[in-house]
């Protein structure tokens, strides 16, 4: 029977929160384990996020839940108690380049991220082998201006029928659709390169060595409608200097979008991360 699970709340900052929430899980038999909390001032938002494990046969994660909506009613309080032994389910997404790709399945398969992979979808066929080597699924979905919505049904067809939670796009070249985005809403996570200035188009690691930059770097963000605008949850980055050739950059580039893209799916798969307007707070 599970027995750990997580905590995450958010409400209106007011007094009491904390206690409410400790004595329920004391008097239900749980040991909190880890503890996080933060008061956004700007916005008197409340965020709380807690580790925890039942003591007793007597108590289940259900029971846990059945009763706490009642305790933090006064608060108006959003919450979920997450089962931590059950793995989230994840579709990623790839086009041709395959670093970012490659580095998730080595981490799934060395056991560092909680989830279950459902599928792998490409508008391209180049990454099948190193999909099917894992024993995953792949789907080809190539797409042309003419059939994008077409297309993206039979993604969330997939998605439906696979219970997908998280759709990672681990290098996808395409766009999606304001329709698509707002279907996928807090659960599809994206990441792309990140400068300054910020060099958009083709080539922008060639564009960066043009301009004599100093840092490269990458930002790992959940997908909004607003093309590489969504909440922020975590960037890596890498100083460089006038040494460095554009291909050089191109492979630091490729480091930099790996790491922020593992970290921010990991942070996600922990159930890390409160997304709250276009920002996000993300406990470590």
């Amino acid at each position: 029977m599970a027995k750990d699970f997580v905590l995450k709340a958010s409400c209106d900052a007011t007094s009491g929160i904390v206690a409410a929430v400790s004595s329920y899980l004391a008097e239900h038999d749980c040991y909190i384990s880890e503890m996080h909390q933060y008061d956004d001032e700007e916005s008197s938002r409340f965020f709380m996020r807690s580790e925890c494990r039942i003591e007793s046969d007597v108590q289940t994660i259900e029971s846990i839940r059945d009763g706490f909506d009642a305790q933090v009613a006064r608060f108006n309080m959003e919450w979920e108690i997450l089962n931590k032994s059950q793995p989230v389910k994840v579709l990623l997404m790839v086009s041709k380049f395959d670093h970012c790709l490659d580095d998730l399945l080595y981490r799934h398969r060395k056991g560092e991220l909680p989830m279950d992979i459902t599928a792998v979808v490409s508008n391209h066929r180049d990454l099948r082998p190193m999909v099917e080597r894992e024993g995953i699924r792949f789907v080809h979905l190539p797409v042309n201006k003419d059939n994008k919505a077409e297309q993206e049904s039979a993604l969330l067809d997939i998605i439906t029928e696979t219970n997908t939670d998280l759709v990672v796009l681990a290098r996808y070249m395409q766009i999606l659709s304001d329709a698509l985005c707002q279907k996928l809403h807090g659960r599809a996570i994206n990441i792309h390169h990140s400068f300054l200035p910020g060099f958009k188009g083709a080539k922008p690691y060639h564009q960066a060595h043009q301009r004599g930059v100093k840092l490269i770097g990458a930002t790992a963000h959940y997908v909004t409608s607003d093309l590489d605008e969504g909440p922020i949850i975590t960037q890596s980055v890498q100083p460089v200097d006038h040494t460095y050739s554009p291909e050089r950059l191109v492979a630091v580039g490729r480091d930099t979008e790996t790491v922020a893209l593992a970290t921010a799916v990991r942070m996600h798969l922990e159930h890390r991360v409160f997304m709250y307007g276009n920002k996000t707070v993300v406990f470590k």
